[in-house]
């Protein structure tokens, strides 16, 4: 079985930002997910790297726009290396079988009578590097609020307003292929007040890819950044896409320039497209002009990868905003994880290793047990419909569950008893503890990875934690009789 993700392709005019990294913590989420189910889950990122804002920016600094993109790249990749994110494919859009990816897209759908040369006389943004319709000089861009130029060049089009009833059918025709729905309404709203034919060339700048025609056209940004997921697994029989995960801000482009390119060129459209919220910093979006941008190391250095991932997957519901606050990501941290799933681990692997002579014991219980199998179903369901909270709370309820339950059992006290009815208790209260970590271990796995596999290592589990089926998982199988590894914080 083959599934295909994809991040955005990350324009490299800034290092990744906290909302950078939820996003591309999300998609290493599901490709883990996914593999623990029995796919062969393949995750492309990359960087976007042509356009008018990398020339200044490169400018700016004395290199060339390669250059300038080559050091801001490496640091993209850096970051995710030392994040534990991991990807299968990296697509820089200034790699050279890019752009042969980018130029047969082009003349597919130009073959096909969708792309014809005009001249433009608009406002444009040159942050955005987008025309802004209807706009008058100096009217500031709709996204970023900057003053618009004035800009007359000779530019190839895309017949975009020929698939407006289709692209309005295929809303109507799959609710799923736009989430969540907030923004598949907003798509459909936009189509439906009429699609103008888009720009897809440039003659007035130089770095980008050239186009096969007469004249000194290179390739916009839209046409050539998005050809990178098809680059990603170009000749490997992955293509449509399974899951597109980008941000809000750019979901017009994914779900309405994106399918008509693909449909103009005869190629299959993605199956789901999601586009998730912001992450708000003193109430305001995150971005290098405003100074709020929130660094991942830092936070890394304090509370560790894990901490910093289980923050973002549950204060903040996939899809919508959700607010970043240190006070907030450090209680948290000791509420959720330090006294509540640390400590669980910690006392009841301490508990085998002092009392049952860190021997795993027998026989679980079965109203733990019925819990366990609702928890497990439940979470299952949460990763498939992209609710990470969700599937945080279900697991952690059954964690409560399972401290109450040992509070009520009192093991320290059935093992100063000794006799043969306390001893069943206290074996029964331990292992079913122990198995109810196990099962925590495998479905917190793909969004906590280096937490569980310690957990998972001190369970004196062998098998890889990676290698374990979600899709199997069933109480009870935890093997009794084992020795426990090393217990740690």
């Amino acid at each position: 079985m083959k599934y295909y993700l994809t991040t955005p392709i990350y324009y490299v005019n800034s290092t990744p930002h906290l909302g950078h990294i939820y996003a591309t913590s999300a998609a290493d989420t599901i490709r883990r997910f996914r593999r623990m189910q029995g796919y062969e889950a393949i995750l492309t990122t990359g960087t976007d790297e042509h356009g008018q804002n990398v020339e200044r920016a490169a400018k700016a600094v004395g290199k060339t726009a390669q250059q300038f993109a080559d050091v801001v790249t490496a640091e993209w990749r850096r970051q995710w290396d030392a994040l534990g994110i991991q990807y299968d494919r990296f697509v820089r859009t200034s790699d050279p079988v890019h752009h042969e990816t980018v130029r047969w897209l082009f003349e597919r759908c130009r073959e096909r009578g969708y792309i014809y040369k005009g001249s433009y006389t608009g406002q444009y943004c040159f942050n955005c590097e987008l025309y802004v319709n209807d706009a008058q000089p100096g009217d500031p861009c709709p996204d970023c609020k900057r003053p618009t130029e004035t800009v007359t060049e000779e530019n190839y089009f895309f017949k975009l307003s020929a698939f407006q009833d289709q692209l309005l059918e295929l809303y109507e025709r799959d609710p799923d292929f736009i989430r969540p729905e907030t923004r598949r309404n907003e798509v459909a709203s936009f189509v439906k007040s009429g699609l103008q034919d888009l720009s897809i060339t440039r003659t007035s700048i130089q770095w980008g890819i050239p186009v096969p025609v007469e004249g000194k056209h290179v390739f916009y940004v839209w046409f050539d950044a998005l050809t990178a997921y098809i680059t990603g697994v170009k000749n490997e029989d992955r293509w449509p896409a399974d899951l597109h995960l980008i941000g809000k801000e750019i979901v017009r482009f994914h779900a309405v320039y994106w399918p008509a390119f693909l449909l103009a060129a005869g190629l299959p459209l993605p199956k789901r497209i999601f586009a998730h919220g912001w992450i708000l910093f003193e109430q305001d979006k995150m971005s290098k002009s405003r100074g709020n941008v929130v660094r991942a190391e830092p936070i890394q250095k304090v509370v560790g990868i894990d901490g910093m991932r289980y923050f973002l997957f549950r204060e903040i519901v996939f899809g919508q905003d959700g607010s970043f606050s240190y006070d907030a990501l450090v209680g948290r941290y000791n509420s959720d994880l330090a006294n509540g799933l640390g400590n669980l681990s910690s006392r009841t692997l301490t508990m085998i290793g002092k009392y049952c002579q860190g021997i795993l014991p027998g026989t679980f219980d079965a109203g733990i047990g019925n819990l366990a199998a609702q928890v497990i179903e439940q979470t299952v369901q949460c990763y498939e419909k992209l609710e990470f909270s969700k599937a945080l709370e279900a697991m952690w309820s059954l964690q409560a569950a399972v401290d109450k339950f040992i509070v009520e059992n009192k093991p320290w006290e059935l093992a100063e008893k000794g006799d043969p009815e306390s001893r069943a208790r206290l074996d029964r209260t331990l292992a079913t503890a122990a198995e109810a970590l196990r099962v925590v271990a495998v479905l917190l796995h793909p969004m906590l990875p280096d937490s569980t596999a310690k957990i998972w290592r001190q369970l004196g589990q062998v098998s890889p934690l990676e290698g374990e089926r979600i899709d199997q998982l069933v109480w009870g199988g935890l093997a009794t009789g084992q020795r426990i590894g090393k217990t740690e914080a």
